[in-house]
């Protein structure tokens, strides 16, 4: 269903194609032997999907994903089958509107069962768990630090995947335990290859990665990097230019959606509220944003 008003895409069907999964994002088809993402443009708070979306969305987190697989590819292994400029397959020519630019093929691996998040700033419920134990997942770190200071490195601190509500963080060892001591020790490695990389990256374009997750899958018993990445859905992104330790950090993603939530009486249940237009219209920019700092082009 494409919203008329803004071309907003919040549900997908395509005649004679299998959808496997509709996430709170993305929707999964069988394509055979390969698989069929599409980012619509949904959007959720407090693990709630908003009944209207932000336009645009769905492009923004497909293209910035692309450009971060081709940015990595180098030294990371992924599972994309397509370009970001390439072609449909025929079977699909003819919902090209509405899969254009938020579209992806992949190849068909074994997900791993944890979440790979690497965390480079204290923010989030690392701040929290910092604030009341000086660590973060287990993770030892030197008192004095504030809400947003960046860590002395970058820590791996992954998660469990839910499929409903949070995901939980988990000690490495407990990664260990359900990946296997070799997929997960490689895992945490290439979380931090490519967490530096990015970071480093984004930081010349006047964007600071304070942390991301990663999804890793295996390919014939090769670790591959999944799904999306480095997008403001799957990152904290914050300008570089209002940095400041001590305080809550502007960012790049659902802040506008978030900040307008907590001026309501909603019990974060479903149903969720309708977002006003310019609260829509304010997310947009953030993501697009996103895009043109990291890429340098508009989309």
């Amino acid at each position: 269903m494409a919203n008329s008003q803004n071309q907003t895409l919040l549900t997908l069907e395509l005649p004679g194609v299998a959808k496997l999964k509709s996430g709170k994002v993305r929707e999964v088809f069988d394509l055979g032997d390969r698989l069929l993402f599409v980012a619509t443009d949904r959007i959720s708070a407090f693990d709630v999907i908003m009944p209207n979306g932000i336009p645009r969305k769905g492009e923004v987190l497909t293209q910035i994903s692309y450009f971060w697989f081709e940015q990595t590819r180098s030294f990371q292994p992924n599972h994309l089958l397509s370009r970001a400029d390439g072609p449909l397959p025929p079977a699909l020519q003819p919902c090209a509107d509405r899969l254009a630019r938020r579209s992806m093929i992949v190849k068909k691996c074994k997900p791993l069962a944890i979440e790979c998040v690497v965390r480079g700033y204290l923010a989030g419920s690392g701040w929290k768990e910092y604030q009341a134990t000086q660590t973060v997942c287990g993770v030892k770190l030197p008192p004095g630090l504030k809400e947003s200071s960046e860590l002395p490195e970058p820590i791996f601190t992954p998660a469990t995947k839910a499929e409903t509500g949070h995901d939980e963080n988990i000690p490495f060892e407990q990664a260990r335990k359900i990946v296997g001591g070799d997929i997960a020790e490689a895992a945490r490695a290439a979380s931090l290859k490519i967490y530096d990389f990015a970071r480093d990256y984004a930081r010349r374009r006047g964007i600071l990665i304070a942390d991301t997750k990663f999804e890793f899958g295996l390919d014939n018993g090769r670790l591959i990097l999944i799904d999306e990445v480095l997008t403001p859905d799957s990152s904290r992104f914050w300008p570089a230019d209002q940095y400041a330790p001590g305080r809550s950090q502007p960012s790049f993603d659902k802040q506008f959606v978030r900040d307008y939530l907590g001026t309501l009486d909603w019990d974060k249940t479903p149903p969720g509220p309708t977002l006003p237009d310019e609260v829509v219209a304010k997310t947009t920019a953030k993501y697009l944003e996103a895009y043109e700092r990291l890429t340098g082009q508009k989309l």
